[in-house]
């Protein structure tokens, strides 16, 4: 995961999880990417034994450092944000390798190498506005002419980062789009603007593929377009529409069969935005329903999570401790 040490604890999904992890008796082995390596065909690293405090002031302790062969854990959370640089792919071969030995990775590697977050909403056109990646600055600039008002954002950006409002009368418009595509050399994501951001962008959480039955809304602030809490927005916990439901039965059983046992995805109004694989937050929230649903529920489900072909060929409730 990111550092620990700088994680915002009132709302850290992965504090959330190993609070659990570590009432169910768990011990817990904290890694960074640079702490990973390969040697001689082995997955190992070097790991920090802590303890874990539901505590705002005080959320962890380190015990003891270790040389670990990661074969040796049964399960590894995967939680290091993006950017989806070269160096989170070295560190996905690296899970590769441990899952290999057995180990249950938390999302399959393979899977978080080949769904980015963005561009695998592709796969669900039913589900999405209209859309378009593309590297073209032309391609967008006619996208934009035939919707009139659009989205722009990078693909591998995350938290609300360089993501745009154009409309057609916009005399920024080029050069956003030329500042996106870096000229031409980049794909970027283009999005028919959703009038209903006003309302909250929605972050539904699937287990296994089975949505959380609430979502958090993220209503942007009176001055921006934006719904993600880093940029001001504000959340409010909201019972799944049938549209929500929808969409979540259209895309669970690819996200089973691809081992993404824990997604977070975005709704706004009707329309699926985006796919998140790589380090999804929305569980340690001030929304009583959410956190019973998640927080004290959350890793049960993870350990009891489908342990059929294509995930992990392990028997996950054996792993629980007694």
């Amino acid at each position: 995961m990111d550092p620990i040490s700088a994680i915002d604890p009132k709302k850290d999904s992965s504090l959330a999880m190993l609070i659990e992890a570590a009432k169910r008796d768990y011990e817990i082995y904290y890694m960074e990417q640079k702490d990973l390596k390969l040697i001689d065909g082995c997955a190992t690293a070097q790991a920090t034994i802590i303890e874990i405090f539901d505590d705002q002031k005080k959320w962890y302790e380190s015990k003891s450092n270790v040389s670990i062969d990661l074969k040796e854990l049964n399960i590894i959370l995967m939680r290091k944000d993006p950017p989806f640089d070269m160096e989170y792919i070295y560190t996905t071969y690296v899970l590769d390798k441990a899952e290999e030995d057995g180990v249950l990775i938390v999302n399959k590697p393979q899977s978080l190498r080949d769904m980015n977050e963005k561009v695998y909403t592709a796969w669900f056109p039913e589900c999405t506005p209209s859309t378009l990646i593309s590297r073209s600055m032309a391609e967008i600039k006619l996208f934009l002419g035939q919707h009139k008002k659009i989205v722009v954002k990078p693909l591998d950006g995350m938290g609300g980062k360089s993501i745009f409002v154009v409309d057609e009368n916009d005399g920024n418009a080029n050069v956003i789009i030329e500042t996106l595509t870096n000229y031409g050399t980049c794909s970027a994501m283009a999005q028919v603007f959703i009038p209903e951001i006003k309302d909250g962008d929605k972050r539904i959480l699937l287990i296994d593929g089975k949505p959380v039955p609430y979502a958090l809304a993220r209503i942007p602030s009176k001055d921006d377009n934006r719904g993600n809490l880093v940029m001001g927005a504000v959340g409010e916990g909201r019972e799944l529409t049938e549209r929500d439901k929808l969409i979540c039965s259209k895309i669970s059983e690819t996200l089973k069969k691809k081992g993404i046992l824990f997604c977070g995805i975005d709704v706004i109004g009707d329309y699926l935005t985006e796919i998140n694989s790589t380090s999804p937050t929305g569980i340690r929230l001030p929304f009583e329903q959410i956190v019973f649903e998640l927080q004290s529920k959350g890793i049960d489900v993870l350990l009891d999570a489908a342990h059929g072909p294509g995930i992990v060929p392990l028997d996950l409730r054996k792993l629980k401790p007694e």
